[in-house]
């Protein structure tokens, strides 16, 4: 069973950028599809990107295209979220997640996903 830890969070302005880390333990993280998620302050936790166990297909949601990168560094044990151009509304405890990949088929739901980490929260300033 993999164990997932997040880090990377923090404080950042409007416009900044950070990098999410996802380190995996107790597994080999290129048996899993990876993705993060983020939950808001009184939302629902929400799907933001997903890579294949091979990292030759992502996904994203609209809302963070064109700024946000998921990449992973299987030699690592490590997945990563670039996040550019933060906007307020990225604000959220972003989870990393983890599911067995035995087709390319990528999910974004978040019961498809059967590993997660504890949050790390990215709070983004105006």
């Amino acid at each position: 069973q993999v164990q997932l830890i997040e880090s990377g969070g923090g404080l950042v302005q409007a416009g900044g950028s950070l990098r999410l880390s996802c380190a995996a333990s107790g597994g080999t993280l290129s048996t899993y599809h990876m993705a993060w998620f983020r939950q808001a302050s009184g939302k629902e936790r929400e799907f933001v990107a997903a890579i294949s166990r091979n990292t030759f297909f992502t996904t994203y949601t609209d809302s963070v295209k064109g700024r946000f990168t998921i990449s992973r560094d299987n030699a690592k044990n490590t997945a990563y979220l670039q996040m550019n151009s933060l906007k307020p509304e990225d604000a959220a405890v972003y989870y990393c997640a983890a599911r067995v990949g035995r087709t390319f088929y990528l999910s974004s739901r978040r019961q498809d996903y059967s590993y997660w980490g504890q949050g790390t929260p990215v709070t983004v300033s105006s």
